[in-house]
């Protein structure tokens, strides 16, 4: 199997993102930096198990201003399992390969807040994806899709920690990357994403949209790559509660994260490991996101 799969097609995953402020409860649907690598190559038809293995974990939660102004004893750990299924057909449309794929997050949530502690464990908002539609330019590989995250995970509005957001978020997507698939080289690769949530009907509250971006740069020594990885995520519309306006600016939140990535072709399996380090965050908890991922071809 080809180095590419880790990347196919828009990837996303669990929806467990960081509790926080931004967004009810700080949280977003996608979590961000879970793509890094060769985001835009599908691979060739046929079904496949891409398996995530993530971590994140912070002690920070910061203000408006990017200062720490969190409870005392703050933290929030999320371990998750997220098995995606990817189904690459031998249609065309538009000269473009279609896919489609599902993903069902299996997550793990501890909060710790003044002296208050919750965990939950179980499934979380799954994410369908019907049409994933992929164009191949030589070496410069596209992606345009719209995924979509039910609310299907377990949610309590009196609880510290869920695991679904109990609305509706839709993702449209672009991504780009540019590699050589035969052999050694530079990678580059690049995902834009663009939220939309409805409202949550237990709280009447709607979370803001935001951009988001995730990408990562490196050079494919074959069988080991090894490069950077980060995102960048703003919110651009303001958080609202019946109507009205949260805090004083909308309860916008920004988090830019980097760090190191390292892949190794095992065989047929592509294995990559990335950390992306918080270096700065506003509305939001700061912390650090880690990922374990593998592919596997039926």
């Amino acid at each position: 199997m080809k180095n590419h799969l880790l990347g196919a097609a828009a990837i996303v995953t669990a929806t467990a993102a960081t509790p926080a402020l931004a967004s009810e409860g700080g949280r977003t649907a996608y979590p961000n930096g879970a793509e890094a690598l060769t985001i835009a190559a599908l691979p060739p038809p046929g079904t496949y198990l891409l398996n995530y293995g993530y971590y994140y974990t912070a002690d920070r939660l910061n203000d408006d201003n990017g200062n720490s102004a969190g409870p005392p004893d703050f933290s929030v750990n999320i371990v998750g399992d997220i098995p995606r299924f990817v189904h690459v057909t031998n249609f065309k449309v538009l000269g473009a390969s279609v896919a489609m794929q599902a993903f069902v997050p299996i997550i793990n949530v501890n909060v710790h807040a003044g002296g208050a502690r919750q965990n939950k464990f179980g499934i979380g908002d799954i994410i369908v994806n019907p049409l994933v539609l992929g164009w191949q330019r030589k070496n410069t590989f596209f992606v345009a899709t719209m995924d979509t995250f039910v609310p299907t995970g377990s949610y309590k509005r009196t609880n510290l920690a869920n695991l679904g957001n109990n609305y509706w978020t839709f993702q449209p997507v672009l991504a780009v990357t540019h590699f050589n698939p035969k052999g050694p080289g530079p990678e580059v690769s690049l995902k834009l994403m663009y939220d939309f949530n409805t409202k949550n009907r237990d709280t009447n509250y709607r979370s803001g949209q935001a951009a988001h971006v995730d990408f990562a740069a490196a050079y494919n020594f074959n069988p080991l790559t090894v490069g950077i990885t980060g995102y960048y995520l703003k919110q651009t519309t303001d958080d609202k509660v019946n109507g009205a306006r949260v805090g004083v600016n909308g309860n916008k939140g920004e988090v830019f994260a980097l760090g190191p990535l390292v892949r190794y072709q095992a065989g047929k399996v592509p294995i990559a490991f990335q950390w992306q380090h918080e270096l700065s965050a506003t509305n939001r908890t700061q912390g650090d996101s880690f990922w374990l991922k593998a592919a596997f071809r039926f």
